[in-house]
């Protein structure tokens, strides 16, 4: 079957890189845990958002590593003593790498309400325009051709 996306539409053009980055990071990520959403929130800016809630602040690490977003969750919450009747709030350490597309940059981290926002933003170059100064010339001139070491010495 065929996938259809939300870009395909011949309105949405020049979003096809949005498209790229969503492929790579649902094939980079086979494990279900944090769980996480990607969002559109500008014409060039992504949020991915991660549901790390038990973890602090100090427990959470965001790094860029060659074209990879890693964010790394430790719990460092000490168990000793306790005694669980039910366990259901998931307490395992994790890592979740995202593939960054070229010219994606890490704007911010913020962590809201057990939730953690990763902001994106693409970097779009500034277009330059250069003119180009059209010189004279004779179409009938040969040019010249540099002077041999053989057409020296015949003469």
């Amino acid at each position: 079957m065929a996938r259809l996306s939300v870009f395909d539409s011949p309105l949405l053009l020049g979003f096809d890189h949005f498209e790229r980055i969503l492929d790579r990071v649902s094939k980079t990520s086979h494990e279900g845990y944090p769980p996480y959403n990607i969002e559109q929130t500008g014409e060039n800016a992504l949020r991915i958002t991660l549901a790390v809630a038990g973890f602090a602040m100090i427990d959470l690490e965001v790094t860029v590593e060659d074209n990879q977003l890693i964010v790394r969750g430790r719990n460092n919450e000490d168990e000793t003593g306790r005694v669980y009747l039910h366990r259901g709030i998931a307490s395992r350490q994790f890592q979740r790498s995202f593939v960054l597309a070229e010219g994606i940059e890490i704007q911010c981290a913020s962590l809201d309400n057990g939730l953690l926002h990763v902001d994106l933003v693409r970097e779009l170059p500034e277009a330059t325009a250069r003119t180009i100064k059209i010189e004279a010339g004779s179409g009938s001139k040969k040019p010249k051709l540099p002077k041999t070491i053989d057409a020296e010495n015949e003469k």
